[in-house]
This record gives structure tokens, C-alpha cells and sequence, in this order.
């Protein structure tokens, strides 16, 4: 199985959804200000630095993110082995891959689908992260 690995939630102000998160359920967030699209990483689960796993196996971290569209919703992101034929599974059941994939350097490629509800979903093949033993 390709496991989910991170959530993404829009917010039309971020100090407050970082406020929010903070106080209702304790995750830790970090800006990364404008140069990084406003983006911010929250942690609901303590993370292996080295790994950038989180310790508590089936946990996921992610981030919010600017609402820019009234419809946005949360997205989140699967973890695959091969990106290109994850994008031909997804369009052989039926979903939409949204451009080609793109590199974060550092990370890994992405590219965005759409499944058969009109859902967005990430994939991610990550380079570096070994997936953890089923």
C-alpha cells in the first residue's frame, strides 16, 4: 500500500490557524515565511530529524497553506515508489493527473491528481525516506 505521509490545510489567515492547531490539539508549527510561499509546517507527532519520519508509526505531520480559491480544501500527500506509474494507475481508475511531476530540491518530485470525486491528492516519490516495515 501507498501510505499517506502529510496533510495540507488552507487557511485564509495563518496566525490564526497556527493559533488554533496550537491551542486545541498541541502541534507545533513553523512559518517559513514569504520566500517559501507562506507555507507552514505543523507537526501533530514528534519527527525522526534524520529521517524526517514521524516516530509514531501511521502518524502524519503537514503544513498550512494559503487559501487562494473559495473551494480549496485539505489536501494530502501519498507516498509512492515510482511517481510515473502511480500517475498511470491514477488515470487507468478513472482520475486526472494535473501537469507533470516537479522536483523540490532536497525532497523529491510531486505532482498533483485528481480522483474520481473531484478530490486533490499530492503524490510524492521521496528520494531519501525508506518507508517504514509493514
Amino acid at each position: 500500500m501507498d501510505p499517506v505521509i502529510h496533510f495540507e490545510i488552507p487557511a485564509d489567515e495563518s496566525e490564526r490557524a497556527r493559533r488554533f492547531y496550537e491551542s486545541a490539539f498541541g502541534w507545533k508549527t513553523t512559518p517559513l515565511g514569504p520566500e517559501m510561499g507562506d507555507y507552514v509546517l505543523a507537526f501533530s507527532t514528534e519527527t525522526d530529524e534524520e529521517t524526517r519520519l514521524p516516530e509514531v508509526r501511521g502518524a502524519i505531520n503537514g503544513g498550512f497553506y494559503p487559501r487562494t480559491q473559495p473551494d480549496e480544501s485539505v489536501r494530502f500527500t501519498v507516498l509512492v515508489d515510482d511517481i510515473r506509474t502511480t500517475m498511470a494507475k491514477v488515470e487507468a481508475a478513472g482520475g486526472k493527473v494535473l501537469g507533470e511531476p516537479f522536483e523540490l530540491p532536497g525532497v523529491g518530485l510531486f505532482v498533483n491528481v485528481v480522483d474520481t470525486e473531484g478530490n486533490v491528492a499530492q503524490l510524492n516519490q521521496d528520494f531519501s525516506v525508506k518507508r517504514l516495515p509493514t
